[in-house]
């Protein structure tokens, strides 16, 4: 039987390797995120051979990650399939992608149907492309960090213990600056960010800051998905310092992962905002996201109410 358990750090060392092997590239796929996020989703986790399982939102409506590890992939969705029928709860895997629905429809034929979450798409670049800028689209993005370089004396650090401090009194200006507009949301997400502060060091995160005359104005963090993909967690910069926020974004991939051939800055949560601005950075891949719902359960669920 399963023991799904709230994250601690000690479950980075086995679930680190079992994340990077599967080879995915969805946000999910980070102990970073699991950890970071477990107190808003109510993530759990647990070992099944050599696969790193996750369960979320079990107070609400309970949905598993797709296994990610090596070994046979359909033992360990066996594995949590066997679970949900233990709690007497249906089957439904979150952010699967593409290559996860080929793969169900392959090994379980007919037994899934399939919901789009768009809120949930992961934008993933090319690297070289966020540190060059290069080209005609990218035209606005080169005029706003023209600004900034031209106005504001600068310097990019990457985040030491020496500096970590003063990122995080930046970001309780920032929130200070920012919660009146949003302020359930932004509370929620503080929590997790203040979560990334405190464990930056155990979580192996890595970071990087911009200065001016005023002090740190922007901050970046995050950790490898694979060899291949890095993924961005957090970004942070004050709205009124004009270009902080491209210039971080392009400073962060100049300095910090030239040996990435993508970055994942993560999904939008269905804020039209944030939607437009990661757009405007033209990704490489918008990873598609679906719920996956197994037909058996749902079927029965049909049968109960129409019965009732």
């Amino acid at each position: 039987m399963l023991e799904f358990h709230k994250p601690v750090m000690e479950d980075k060392e086995w679930a680190t390797p079992l994340l990077r092997a599967s080879g995915y590239m969805g946000c999910e796929y980070t102990f970073g995120n699991m950890f970071l996020w477990c107190g808003v989703f109510g993530t759990k986790v647990a070992r099944f051979q050599d696969f790193a399982l996750a369960i979320s939102n079990e107070e609400r409506r309970a949905t598993y990650c797709m296994p990610a590890g090596i070994g046979d992939r359909k033992a360990a969705i066996e594995a949590i399939m066997a679970d949900a029928k233990r709690r007497g709860i249906p089957f439904i895997m979150h952010g699967v992608t593409p290559e996860g629905i080929r793969y169900l429809d392959e090994v379980f034929p007919g037994k899934f149907t399939y919901e789009a979450s768009r809120d949930d798409f992961d934008y993933i670049y090319s690297a070289e492309s966020l540190a060059g800028l290069s080209g005609k689209k990218y035209h606005g993005k080169r005029n706003h960090i023209s600004y900034f370089k031209k106005n504001f004396n600068w310097q990019y650090e990457r985040i030491t213990p020496d500096n970590l401090e003063e990122c995080r009194r930046m970001n309780e200006e920032w929130e200070k600056l920012n919660s009146e507009r949003k302020p359930e949301e932004i509370a929620t997400e503080m929590r997790a960010v203040n979560h990334a502060l405190n464990h930056f060091w155990e979580l192996g995160f890595i970071g990087g800051l911009l200065r001016t005359e005023e002090g740190v104005v922007a901050y970046t963090i995050g950790e490898p998905i694979n060899d291949s993909c890095f993924c961005t967690h957090i970004e942070k910069a004050f709205a009124s310092v004009r270009g902080a926020y491209p210039m971080i974004n392009q400073q962060f991939a100049i300095n910090e992962l030239t040996q990435y051939r993508y970055i994942n800055r993560e999904e939008d949560t269905g804020d039209e905002g944030l939607r437009k601005a990661k757009l405007s950075y033209y990704p490489e891949i918008l990873l598609e996201k679906h719920l996956a719902y197994y037909r058996d359960d749902f079927e029965q669920l049909e049968n109960l109410i129409f019965r009732a």
